[in-house]
């Protein structure tokens, strides 16, 4: 069974007004990079994070989560492996020192070394045609897909973003400058791309507030549950395969911008939260965000931003299906 968005709000200016996609680049100044290096850091990383990691090939990448023993999202990477072998782990720069010291701690006298690569790797959101024509024919397809521009850097190819029933490349580049010129793309509508394409990043102000599969981790290949125990590895599997899941992750549209870990209200219950930012972001006048809410809360009546009476939100398409884990 498929969740359908069946929230109807009472405004126009809760759909926001139909825009066109972002196209350029920028510089991710609020993303960072960990670097793992040594011949036990693939050991290291696999029992530590959600996914597979010592199968990571060289022209892949793969999202991960970094859970607490209750199996909430301490982190969420997304990796891939350099020329040499090392494990580079993009994260929010937000709470890359206390996920890198948390993860230190545990390397005891494995052979591998952590360390905060965000200086020497610049990061790099290209989006759209135009993002993608500064890799040239370099630029990656699939998503996860990694290409290795001799003596530029590397880029990964990120899930793409729904836009007004399309779907928006997003690349992630890691060099010192772009190959080529491209458009300059504002902040906040990366982060409305990021949003619409339902793919989680855990930033300081949620951290610890979900579950893997309450922001759909594992829909877009953030869990491999075959793998090996890791911290929350029980709790993670307890909620998949025992069905006691009631909560995921929602595109939303809005008249008022999102913020991570602002709540979210139904017209039903509104003496309580129904759900969570995750992220959010703005683009040509439209604001956008993903939003972990209860099941419930999806089937009808109304949801407001941020209080009982707040701006109306209106359910907007994921760019993947959604399998109810409803009772």
């Amino acid at each position: 069974m498929i969740i359908v968005g069946m929230l109807q709000p009472s405004s126009t200016a809760a759909h926001g007004p139909a825009v066109s996609a972002p196209q350029g680049a920028l510089r991710l100044h609020d993303w960072g990079v960990i670097r793992a290096r040594g011949e036990d850091a693939a050991a290291f990383l696999q029992g530590q994070l959600t996914n597979d990691m010592q199968r990571l090939g060289a022209s892949e990448a793969r999202l991960a989560g970094y859970c607490s023993a209750k199996g909430r999202l301490l982190a969420s990477f997304v990796v891939w492996r350099e020329a040499a072998g090392d494990f580079l782990l993009a994260c929010s720069a937000d709470l890359l020192p206390a996920t890198l010291k948390r993860l230190s701690m545990y390397v005891l006298r494995a052979k591998c070394k952590l360390s905060d690569a965000s200086a020497e790797l610049p990061l790099w959101g290209l989006a759209g045609e135009a993002g993608q024509a500064a890799l040239g024919a370099a630029a990656p397809r699939p998503a996860w897909a990694v290409a290795t521009l001799p003596g530029a850097g590397q880029a990964v190819r990120l899930p793409d973003a729904a836009v007004e029933g399309n779907l928006v490349a997003r690349v992630l580049f890691a060099g010192d400058a772009l190959p080529a010129s491209a458009p300059a793309l504002d902040a906040s509508a990366w982060c409305w791309l990021e949003a619409r394409s339902g793919t989680a990043r855990i930033v300081a102000a949620t951290v610890e507030q979900f579950v893997p599969q309450m922001v759909n981790l594992e829909l877009v290949g953030g869990v491999n549950f075959q793998k090996g125990c890791y911290p929350g590895q029980e709790v993670v599997a307890r909620s998949q395969y025992r069905g006691t899941l009631k909560r995921r992750a929602f595109v939303v549209t809005g008249g008022e911008p999102l913020q991570p870990a602002q709540e979210v209200f139904h017209d039903a219950d509104p003496g309580q939260p129904a759900g969570m930012v995750v992220l959010g972001g703005a683009y040509a006048g439209a604001y956008a965000g993903l939003v972990e809410l209860k099941l419930a809360a999806t089937e009808g009546g109304l949801l407001h931003l941020g209080r009982p009476d707040g701006p109306l939100l209106r359910l907007d398409a994921l760019p993947y299906e959604m399998p109810s884990l409803a009772a």
